[in-house]
């Protein structure tokens, strides 16, 4: 049967397609860019007929129709793999959880580990010539996805990007069950915040760290990105990008002539990736690009994989870190942020690479109701999750320079950590480590 009379049978409307889903279901939302929009509203006008409904998904750019109802809490719980400020909003109102992960893992759990999915519905890009949706900037898991789902709901939008990979990029017409016509959505913009004088000294500190060559992983945030951008004009040549998320700043190294792959052990020439959001520019330059390779998250942040690449750099946030050199990423006290994602991954696998270094990047303070405090700390705040342990952690970077870790016993990263705290707190610093005994006088001289 031709492509386009399979389609015509599939193709469904919104309200149609969501009749799969049933109370007490897990549904899956796919990620990010690819979570749904019309079918999304659809399942939103069902909620009065359904219960205990769960929903996966991660990194939400925009709040689903379904926990814009009236007590969303009775019908739907969210279940994030990965929190930005949507999804911490949505479990705020009581209505989600987040799910405890390495990145890399996450298309195993879906085979090996996860409630069968009964209801899959994502966005993707209009079907090709061969019969083939598109997952987008968004490879990741999906693939893992759509093998456990009883039911797959491809909902198109013209607007979304095609990525090229190397493998699992893509769902064949004849594995979808229904296919939604949406209203072609624009992609949601995720702009830079402003860099500012302190991003600018951490990327100053990082970037002559780097040598010619260097294969760059950069995380999500404003010092990442500041690297990014002072990459974009220093004088490097013959980069790499091998990520887990693809950001502006990478098209900006690409459009200056800094990346080119020649010098990967792997992937040469190619910038591999398992899931981006960013600005318009960003989507225009990865639709269709065979330079970007769009692969699953267990291949790009596979810590063997990182390993096998030399001179790997990997550049990642960090909320606060202890004098025992303890990294949390992810959550400030109880209170959860983010997620661990790839980062782990990415700190080990960078240190185990030929020539590879990993960065921790972090301001020396932050402010909370007016008061100033210090992201260095003598203990992670109670409740904190350690996202790298003490032993994995190597570059730790603040405006006030860099140091490290590896090879140090647990009074000289004191010493170190503290050299790089700002100046305010470093006082009441040493006596915090003096009532740990985790200092000594002659750090004094």
């Amino acid at each position: 049967m031709p492509y386009t009379d399979m389609y015509a049978q599939k193709q469904v409307t919104a309200e149609e397609a969501v009749k799969s889903v049933k109370s007490g279901d897990w549904v899956d939302y796919g990620w990010c860019l690819g979570h749904p929009v019309a079918s999304d509203k659809a399942l939103a006008t069902r909620a009065g007929e359904l219960s205990d409904v769960k929903v996966r998904g991660g990194i939400a750019l925009w709040m689903p129709e379904i926990f814009a109802i009236p007590n969303p809490e009775n019908h739907f719980t969210w279940n994030a793999w990965h929190c930005s400020g949507i999804d911490r909003k949505i479990i705020d109102m009581g209505c989600g959880y987040y799910g405890p992960m390495r990145y890399s893992e996450l298309p195993r759990f879906y085979r090996e580990s996860v409630d069968p999915v009964d209801v899959a519905m994502f966005q993707v890009a209009p079907m090709d010539e061969h019969g083939y949706f598109n997952f987008g900037p968004q490879a990741s898991h999906m693939m893992a996805v759509c093998e456990q789902a009883k039911v797959i709901i491809v909902e198109v939008n013209e607007n979304m990007p095609r990525c090229l990979g190397g493998n699992e990029e893509a769902i064949h017409i004849s594995q979808v069950d229904r296919i939604v016509e949406g209203s072609n959505p624009p992609l949601p913009q995720m702009n830079s915040a402003a860099l500012s004088e302190v991003d600018k000294k951490v990327a100053e500190l990082i970037v002559e760290e780097i040598p010619n060559g260097a294969c760059l992983q950069l995380g999500i945030g404003g010092m990442p990105n500041a690297v990014g951008s002072l990459i974009a004009e220093s004088d490097l040549k013959d980069l790499g990008v091998h990520t887990e998320m693809y950001v502006d700043a990478f098209v900006e190294m690409s459009k200056r002539g800094k990346i080119n792959g020649s010098r990967k052990n792997i992937d040469r020439f190619r910038q591999v990736f398992a899931f981006a959001a960013g600005t318009q520019k960003m989507y225009d330059f990865i639709h269709n690009n065979p330079e970007v390779m769009s692969c699953p998250v267990d291949y790009c942040n596979d810590v063997r994989k990182v390993a096998m690449i030399d001179n790997f750099i990997s550049i990642n946030n960090a909320v606060e870190i202890d004098l025992f050199s303890q990294v949390s990423s992810e959550s400030a006290g109880i209170r959860h942020i983010s997620g661990t994602g790839g980062q782990l991954d990415f700190v080990m696998g960078a240190y185990l690479s030929n020539g590879g270094k990993s960065f921790i990047c972090l301001s020396s303070t932050y402010s909370r109701g007016g008061e100033v405090k210090s992201r260095i700390v003598p203990t992670l705040s109670p409740g904190s999750i350690v996202t790298d342990s003490r032993t994995c952690v190597q570059w730790v970077v603040t405006e006030f320079g860099k140091v490290n870790l590896k090879g140090k016993s647990t009074w000289e990263r004191t010493e170190a950590l503290i050299s790089i705290a700002h100046p305010d707190f470093r006082d009441e610093l040493i006596k915090d480590a003096e009532n740990m005994k985790i200092w000594r006088n002659s750090n004094r001289i």
